[in-house]
């Protein structure tokens, strides 16, 4: 059973309009797809982070089916290795120095070279493995880092805007293979995106943040929130 995510967080943000807090309160269905979206500065990456571990709430709870990760009253909180997440970055953050295959291998704790095998196949990616990653194009840096992201079969994938960069044929095809990563996994995602068609195209259910808070009701008709 695929565990869910309630969330219950502040965070005071600095933005370019001044101080803001950030809080956000919802329980995620184990095995969504979730959407994050608003304007620039509105909290989403704090909250990817906030669950990622990277970034601390000032008060509040994260608890992940019976794991208590965050829970500012009982001074808990989970290391970031200790939550079992993959974060794909927006710059994918691949390492350089490493082949495709190797950059795969990192995420895992155990090696297990069949799982790194099948996953070069289930994203093309045979004939790439001793490549580099500056050899790669932008396309095949994003399936290096979605087979990254799945190596360590984690219960949250959580992925910042990763088709920014992308041109629009190749923004669709990988919005498939990000789906088709999500059902694979079978786990919970969670993607912040700046597209409304995107996120109408993808989630199971958009989150709309605006000014830190969740925004119940439809207050743009929008397709893109930059």
């Amino acid at each position: 059973m695929i565990p869910s995510i309630y969330i219950d967080v502040k965070r005071k943000m600095t933005t370019s309009e001044g101080e803001k807090m950030l809080h956000i309160e919802r329980e995620i269905n184990g095995g969504d797809f979730i959407c994050l979206v608003g304007h620039s500065g509105s909290g989403k990456t704090t909250l990817l982070r906030m669950l990622s571990g990277l970034v601390t709430p000032d008060e509040g709870i994260i608890k992940v089916g019976n794991e208590m990760w965050f829970d500012s009253q009982r001074k808990i909180n989970s290391k970031p290795q200790q939550r079992s997440i993959a974060y794909m970055f927006q710059d994918f953050a691949l390492f350089p120095n490493m082949s495709v295959e190797e950059n795969i291998c990192f995420a895992q704790k155990k090696r297990d070279r069949a799982k790194v095998n099948e996953l070069l196949g289930i994203f093309d990616m045979e004939g790439l493995a001793k490549q580099k990653p500056a050899k790669l194009s932008g396309g095949q840096k994003q399936r290096v880092a979605l087979a990254r992201a799945l190596a360590s079969s984690p219960k949250i994938l959580l992925l910042d805007e990763p088709l920014s960069s992308i041109d629009q044929e190749m923004r669709n095809t990988l919005q498939c293979e990000i789906l088709r990563a999500h059902q694979y996994l079978a786990a919970t995602s969670i993607m912040v995106t700046h597209d409304l068609h995107e996120a109408d195209r993808m989630a199971t259910e958009i989150i709309k943040i605006k000014n830190g808070l969740i925004i119940e009701n439809d207050e743009t008709d929008c397709t893109c929130l930059r």
